[in-house]
């Protein structure tokens, strides 16, 4: 690595240190004024309205994108449009976040004054403790810097990751407070890996022809032949269709390391009488998490009359994505 290659990595090191320390130092600040905002967003009856100027505008649209896509309506609203008609997405029962690194943006100001009158409550995201718009808030969270990592301490950087960090710190907060559950984004996503993922159910994915199906008076061969034929798993079933136990390869090496003549052991011996099963109107992914956490590559699939219905395999659930 020559010298100048060295150099310019330090630069980025120097960068990506300087917000580490700002994200550390946010971090050990929030109070109860966090509290407060959190409670404040999850008791309104309306909408969030973001607001900010130039690069803190960057990072109120992602606030935005992010509370909204966690459950929480919110929309972004430029201060300067605001005062040419788009003030009109302001409802009752609003909160408002603005974001202003020293907290006297001049285009703010006119959008605090129509907030107020309308009744708005504000949370502030600014490093401006005394600003006017930290004045005018109904609760202010400091974001405030040392220094930017820009070298001429000029160029927002570490104060407009530390305003991100802190919208994000809000959303999951808020949604946590809201009991926002797995099920619940992935309505709000169903496009994409994150919605195959979170809302593919184990009937999509599931076997459903050719059940490996033991019978009460199977020998251990045919038992064996059915485990190597299909996929290292094979269900017992009675008459109407309920599990009377389950044999998976791991079952038959266990019972090898017991038993001299395996051949000679009646498969009844062998079978699981408690085994881990699946639900076929259940998340995929909930069972994905099943089987890693047991060790299992396979699982039988019931109805809700607990009839076997399927086998869902751990290879066809990466296959289909969800793991």
């Amino acid at each position: 690595m020559s010298g100048k290659e060295r150099s310019i990595i330090e630069r980025g090191q120097r960068v990506i240190g300087l917000e580490r320390d700002a994200l550390a130092a946010l971090r050990d600040r929030l109070d109860d004024s966090f509290a407060r905002a959190v409670q404040l967003l999850r008791d309104s009856t309306g909408r969030v309205i973001v607001a900010g100027v130039g690069k803190s505008g960057l990072i109120g649209r992602k606030i935005a994108a992010t509370l909204t896509s966690t459950g929480t309506p919110a929309a972004f609203l430029h201060p300067a449009d605001s005062v040419h008609g788009d003030l009109g997405i302001v409802g009752n029962g609003d909160v408002a976040i603005l974001i202003s690194k020293s907290g006297e943006s001049d285009e703010l100001k006119p959008l605090i004054e129509h907030l107020k009158r309308m009744g708005v409550k504000v949370v502030a995201i600014t490093g401006g403790g005394d600003s006017a718009l930290a004045r005018h808030a109904d609760v202010v969270l400091d974001a405030s810097v040392k220094e930017e990592a820009c070298p001429h301490d000029l160029a927002p950087t570490t104060s407009t990751t530390a305003a991100l960090a802190m919208g994000d710190a809000l959303a999951v907060a808020l949604l946590e407070e809201k009991g926002f559950k797995r099920e619940d984004f992935a309505r709000l996503h169903p496009g994409g890996s994150i919605g195959r993922r979170l809302l593919t159910q184990v009937s999509e994915v599931m076997e459903k022809t050719r059940l490996p199906a033991l019978h009460r008076n199977d020998t251990m061969k045919q038992a064996i032949v059915l485990l190597a034929e299909r996929r290292g798993i094979a269900i017992m079933l009675d008459e109407k269709d309920h599990i009377v136990g389950v044999m998976t390869a791991g079952d038959l090496t266990r019972a090898m390391e017991r038993e001299v003549d395996i051949l000679s052991v009646p498969v009844d011996k062998v079978l699981n009488r408690t085994p881990k099963i699946a639900r076929h109107n259940e998340l995929a992914s909930a069972v994905v998490y099943r089987m890693e956490q047991h060790g299992i590559m396979a699982m039988p699939v019931l109805d809700d009359r607990d009839a076997c219905v399927g086998v869902v395999h751990l290879h066809d659930l990466m296959r289909a994505g969800v793991a």
